[in-house]
């Protein structure tokens, strides 16, 4: 089974919609696991804004709490996917080379627009974008 962690700057908009839709998309071939930078919304439920844009796409975030990231998360995942590139360069800086085979952006090439201070079409967009981003790292379409 692969294991992913997705990775935004507060684990509170991005990152934990990505895991749910790699979940969706992945079922029994992936563990997927999110987390942020920082702690700002440690423990937090996600975005209201979010929440909404992904019960649009047939997906409950409800249950989502903030995380910062540690060092065992990034152990224990086989890929570790920033939602931008300002995360992954964070990434590589903190965690270096023996975690760089590892990191890589979500979209592949390019980054997934933060959303936050926006209105809700720019969740709704966000999670759209995401959601097709699975297709990238899981073999199927979404269900």
């Amino acid at each position: 089974m692969r294991k992913i962690l997705t990775v935004c700057l507060g684990n509170y908009c991005r990152s934990p919609f990505a895991a749910l839709a790699l979940a969706r998309r992945g079922a029994a071939e992936l563990e997927v696991r999110s987390a942020g930078l920082i702690g700002k919304w440690e423990s937090e439920p996600a975005h209201e804004a979010m929440i909404e844009a992904a019960r649009r796409l047939g997906l409950d975030l409800t249950a989502h709490r903030a995380q910062q990231i540690t060092l065992d998360m990034l152990d224990w995942a086989d890929t570790v996917l920033a939602m931008d590139t300002s995360v992954l360069d964070v990434l590589r800086q903190i965690y270096g080379e023996k975690n760089e085979p590892k990191l890589r952006l979500y979209l592949g090439d390019r980054d997934v627009p933060d959303p936050m201070g926006k209105d809700q079409a720019a969740f709704n967009d966000c999670a759209v974008l995401i959601e097709a981003g699975t297709a990238l790292h899981v073999g199927r379409p979404p269900q």
